[in-house]
C-alpha cells in the first residue's frame, strides 16, 4: 500500500516480478477460468504427476498468453469484462509473458497447488487453463495468495489490524520509505541545469557512462524520482516524487 506522494509511484511497483500460490481443479473449465465462474464444460481424465510436470516444463520462459473475457484489458475501448458478461467473446490478442519458474508443490486426485513467478501481465488463471489444454483437458484456478511482490512478501508485511495497533501505540515502523522499496542504483544529478532538464521531462545527457537501467534520482541528497538511462549517458525521468 503506498500513501501520499508515494502514489505517484505505485503503478512502479506493481510492475515488478510477483510470486503466487496457485491452487487448481484439473478436468472442467469455467467460464472465468476460476472456481467463481460458471462451469462450461467437463472432462475428467486420468493425469500422472509426470504427465503433470512435463506440461508444466513447457510454460517456463517467454511465452505467449491469451488473457480471459474476464478481465479489465481494452480492447476497442471496451473491457474485456463488460462483454463477457453480455455473452460476448472477442479475439484477444496473444501478450508477451515471462514465468520465472512454476514449482509442484502438491497433486492428488487431480488437484494441483504451485508456485510460480511471473512478470508484469501474466495472468494466472489463463495459465492454468493453458496447462490443462495442454494436458487434453480443462483446469480452472480454485485459489490464488499472492507472495511476493519485487522484494517484499508476505514474510515482511503487516495485515490492517496490526497497522492499526501500532498506529495506536505511536509505532510507525511498518512505513518503508521509496529508498527502501525501489532497489535501483542511486544517481545524483550535478547542476541546477540538469535537474530542471529532469523535472520538465527533457533528456538529460550526463558525463558519465551508465548502465542502461532505471534509477533512483537524487538531487543535493533529496530524493526527485525515477529515470531509465539509454545509450549509457542519456538520462530520462519517468516518475516524479
Amino acid at each position: 500500500m503506498c500513501v501520499g506522494r508515494a502514489t505517484k509511484l505505485a503503478s512502479d511497483l506493481e510492475a515488478k516480478d510477483k510470486i503466487y500460490i496457485a491452487d487448481f481443479d484439473i478436468g472442467y473449465a469455467t467460464d472465468t477460468y476460476d472456481i467463481e465462474g460458471k462451469k462450461i464444460v467437463e472432462n475428467i481424465i486420468e493425469v500422472s504427476k509426470e504427465n503433470l510436470k512435463q506440461s508444466i516444463k513447457k510454460f517456463i520462459g517467454n511465452i505467449k498468453q491469451i488473457p480471459p473475457m474476464y478481465s479489465a484489458i481494452k480492447i476497442d475501448g471496451n473491457k474485456l469484462y463488460h462483454l463477457a458478461r453480455k455473452g460476448i467473446e472477442v479475439k484477444r490478442p496473444k501478450r508477451d509473458v515471462t514465468i520465472e519458474y512454476i514449482n509442484l508443490l502438491d497433486f492428488k486426485d487431480n488437484k494441483v497447488k504451485i508456485e510460480t513467478k511471473v512478470s508484469k501481465g501474466c495472468y494466472i488463471r489463463s495459465l492454468i487453463y493453458d496447462i490443462g489444454q495442454d494436458l487434453g483437458t480443462y483446469a480452472t484456478m480454485t485459489a490464488l495468495q499472492r507472495k511476493q511482490v519485487g522484494d517484499y512478501s508476505l514474510e515482511n508485511s503487516y495485515s490492517l489490524e496490526q497497522i492499526e495497533e501500532m498506529i495506536f501505540n505511536n509505532d510507525f515502523n511498518f512505513l518503508k520509505t521509496i529508498e527502501e522499496i525501489f532497489s535501483y542504483d542511486k544517481y545524483s544529478l550535478q547542476t541546477g541545469k540538469e535537474l530542471t532538464l529532469y523535472k520538465n521531462g527533457n533528456t538529460v545527457k550526463i558525463k558519465e557512462n551508465l548502465e542502461n537501467k532505471k534509477y533512483r534520482i537524487y538531487f543535493q541528497d533529496e530524493f526527485m524520482g525515477l529515470a531509465n538511462v539509454e545509450n549509457n549517458n542519456l538520462l530520462k525521468g519517468y516518475k516524479y516524487y
